[in-house]
């Protein structure tokens, strides 16, 4: 089976969240199901800059009033189609904010050429080549399945995932015209949104099938406290949602090979992780004593409950416990967090900022990691957790919920307890948590259940992967 896959980020090239995780290495993994998958994406700076002789492979002389290029590059196991367009994307700045960090005005145009060059790719255009299916992701790519629809592609199935349907790609309605759909198009049934033009929900209304990257994230987005207003045009895709948790690569994370990591280990060897606590405490400037370590690693904002993790860090020491940082965003949190580690020292500390190999490390050597998301599609940190032995605490919501195992007493007297989950999000609700997990650590025989357990889970991609490749073959076989 072939599948063109559209997504405006990819790692390695491109990442500023899980997306790019996913459409990075979902390909890779479907190759073991006989999925075929060419990746586009758009050529910014970076991509250009490491992507090695690239084949032209289409040209367009008017993308939306602009020049374009496809190029066709493999990159570390990708199929890559490229789509260069100095005029959208050669530019300073991020892939949708400026070095100012506002968004780049015509990030509608930017997208909508992505998709529309999707579409015409889907169409057969590119010579030798032609998809069974189409895989979009985000907002940035939904217009694909829109142009399909428009501009028929006959039988020809899409997938739509929503990676966080917080991020809408809603614009105004002066800017339809230059889409080049038909006037019919701007309609609820297309992607008239409340009088202004909705990527995301063009797209939930034109894919064959929507995806989210959990379960319970699927069941989530169907109410109003998480579905930013498009809970109703998901409602009616009921039949046609699904919820498929995302993975993680498990040869970049594997403690028994990390090369960050000081002393690898595997479920056998939980000692060693010894070494690796020491390296923390000396990052961070703690105490070396046998106090329970516990970490955050993640972007410091509301929607991550950082604002409670500030507010209850006081506590977690008065606890008998200490904590580690690791993570950037609201300037009011980041201080906050700073303020606690100065009136703390030796038990709290925060680094500022993001360093990938040291977050290898943290979830290596930290006892337990925390993770109070008030909504949390999938999440990955929880993931890396389980597989490094770093217990997960999290809020009982979206992917936390469907891939931890929270240690209530007949999952303990299963064995199949992986972590620790508490509900509300709130200071008393996280503080309960953090006691339970104090309380498992004094038992150090239940604690390494716990770990081994977690370290036992499965959060490779070959299961994810499987899903896909199943609703794919759904879809083809029915011939939408």
């Amino acid at each position: 089976m072939k599948v063109l896959s559209v997504s405006s980020e990819v790692f390695p090239l491109i990442k500023t969240g899980g997306l790019a995780d996913v459409s990075g290495a979902l390909p890779i993994t479907l190759k073991d199901f006989g999925v075929e998958t060419k990746t586009l994406l758009p050529g910014y700076p970076a991509v250009m800059k490491v992507i090695r002789d690239p084949v032209v492979r289409l040209e367009f002389p008017d993308l939306l009033g602009e020049r374009a290029t496809v190029l066709e590059v493999e990159h570390e196991g990708l199929d890559l189609l490229v789509l260069d367009a100095p005029a959208y994307y050669d530019r300073p700045g991020g892939p949708y904010l400026d070095p100012l960090g506002k968004d780049y005005p015509d990030n509608w145009r930017r997208f909508a050429a992505l998709s529309l060059a999707a579409s015409e790719i889907a169409a057969g255009l590119l010579p030798g080549w032609r998809p069974d299916l189409v895989h979009t992701h985000d907002w940035q790519a939904a217009l694909t399945s829109v142009y399909m629809r428009y501009y028929p592609t006959p039988e020809l199935p899409s997938v739509l995932t929503i990676h966080n349907i917080a991020f809408q790609g809603q614009f105004g309605s002066d800017i339809f015209p230059g889409l080049r759909l038909p006037d019919h198009a701007f309609a609820v049934d297309g992607i008239e949104y409340y009088g202004t033009v909705g990527f995301l929900k063009g797209g939930l209304q034109t894919a064959h099938a929507v995806t989210t990257v959990s379960p319970t994230y699927a069941d989530e987005i169907l109410t109003p406290e998480f579905g930013m207003g498009l809970e109703g045009v998901i409602a009616t895709r009921i039949d046609d949602l699904h919820g498929i948790v995302n993975g993680i690569d498990t040869d970049v994370w594997n403690p028994a090979t990390d090369p960050v990591v000081h002393t690898h280990y595997g479920p056998t060897t939980l000692k060693n992780r010894e070494e690796n606590r020491r390296s923390i405490a000396e990052f961070f400037h703690l105490d070396n004593d046998d106090a329970p370590i516990f970490c955050v690693i993640s972007r410091l904002t509301w929607q991550k409950g950082m604002d409670i993790v500030a507010n209850v860090a006081d506590q977690i020491v008065a606890m008998g416990g200490k904590l580690v940082v690791l993570g950037s965003g609201e300037a009011a949190l980041e201080g906050a967090l700073l303020a606690s580690a100065s009136r703390h020292p030796g038990r709290i500390g925060v680094s500022i900022g993001y360093n990938e190999p040291m977050s290898h490390l943290m979830q290596a050597g930290c006892d337990a990691i925390i993770i109070p998301s008030r909504f949390e599609p999938c999440g990955l940190t929880q993931l890396y957790g389980l597989r490094y032995g770093c217990v997960p605490i999290v809020a009982r919501t979206g992917g936390l919920n469907d891939t931890v195992i929270d240690a209530n007493h007949a999952a303990l007297a299963a064995k199949v307890a992986t972590g620790i989950q508490f509900s509300p999000v709130t200071e008393t609700g996280m503080l309960q948590a953090i006691r339970r997990a104090m309380h498992f650590y004094a038992d150090r025989k239940l604690w390494t259940q716990l770990q081994k357990q977690g370290m036992k889970s499965d959060v490779s991609w070959e299961k994810s992967a499987e899903r896909y490749a199943a609703l794919y073959s759904s879809l083809v076989s029915k011939g939408m």
